[in-house]
């Protein structure tokens, strides 16, 4: 099927969405905020109240919708997504930290991230084109292997003067300590080493100085808060998307987290989830946090479109033990 959209221009751009429903009160100010935004940015908070059934027009489903209340909800999202990469910052430094420390102090050895040993032997197959026959054959692929390989590369990539350093003046080892290739690596590899790495005593103390019973919950929170991060940094819609990772909420954490019922009760796969593993994390690593209170500060200025029940929330939520005032 050949894709058959031409492009628009702003005043058409304009047209459509009235067409559709959509009220334009400024016209002239409706084209600025094009200009900026792209029609196909903002159509991602506009779908949620339109007809997008096979066939249909697009057209909005609730006739009271204006151009602004769009923006509003837009914003909101723009300003939530700063919010909460500041947050996750600050527990990405603490990861880092604990990890080369703990695994470094332990292991006595300043790469002990390239000792094999140390890492599951997780696997995956392939389909891959053998050159000489022209068959496509099935190939083993470790975890580890390709990890050190992204490893790798990100730290060629870096342009840390510390990475430099390393480089001009050392001969050996190939590569750079932990303390310094940690420190580069994406939030997002850096999950993936964590839960690679085999269960033990290190493992165990990072989760439990994190406030976790178990590393494979530890593991999971990670992986979900480096795809929020990533969501975040590429200024992607956060407020209502159902996110990839499904959060293992757990009840038998080491400080008051959401109770079993309540678990039970939340959708795995949207905002609240991650953001309360967050706040659970933030309220460790950074006592006082304001997380809360700029939270509730940026909700008033959702606008009429804003739902708590598309980002996840239950209706309790500010009375959840992760979440009351400390």
């Amino acid at each position: 099927m050949e894709y058959s959209k031409k492009p628009l221009s702003l005043s058409d751009q304009i047209d459509k969405l009235t067409s559709r429903g959509l009220i334009i009160d400024n016209r002239e100010l409706t084209k600025r905020y094009l200009s900026n935004i792209s029609y196909y940015r903002l159509r991602a908070y506009t779908y949620p109240f339109q007809n997008n059934e096979e066939g249909a027009n697009h057209e909005f489903i609730r006739k009271d919708i204006h151009f602004s209340d769009v923006i509003d909800l837009y914003c909101f999202d723009r300003r939530l997504r700063t919010l909460i990469f500041n947050a996750i910052e600050k527990i990405e430094v603490a990861v880092r930290t604990k990890i080369v420390q703990i695994y470094s102090e332990a292991t006595g050895d300043s790469n002990w991230y390239e000792d094999e040993s140390l890492f599951k032997d997780d696997s995956f197959w392939i389909n891959e084109k053998d050159e000489s026959t022209g068959r496509i054959e099935k190939k083993e692929v470790f975890q580890y292997d390709v990890l050190m390989d992204d490893i790798a590369s990100e730290v060629k990539r870096s342009n840390e003067d510390f990475i430099k350093h390393f480089y001009g003046k050392y001969s050996e080892p190939k590569n750079p300590p932990a303390w310094m290739t940690l420190e580069v690596i994406s939030f997002g590899t850096l999950s993936r080493l964590f839960e690679l790495l085999k269960k033990s005593s290190m493992k165990d103390q990072i989760a439990k100085e994190l406030g976790l019973p178990d590393d494979r919950i530890l593991a999971n929170w990670l992986h979900a808060i480096a795809v929020l991060r990533n969501c975040c940094a590429h200024h992607s819609r956060i407020w209502n998307r159902r996110y990839i990772v499904s959060v293992k909420l757990s009840y038998n954490t080491t400080y008051p987290f959401i109770d079993r019922d309540t678990i039970k009760l939340i959708r795995s796969n949207k905002l609240f989830a991650v953001l309360s593993c967050i706040k659970y994390f933030s309220d460790i690593i950074s006592p006082g946090s304001d997380l809360k209170r700029n939270f509730l500060s940026l909700l008033g200025d959702g606008g009429q479109l804003l739902s708590m029940k598309e980002m996840g929330f239950p209706a309790n939520w500010k009375y959840l033990d992760v979440w009351k005032d400390k």
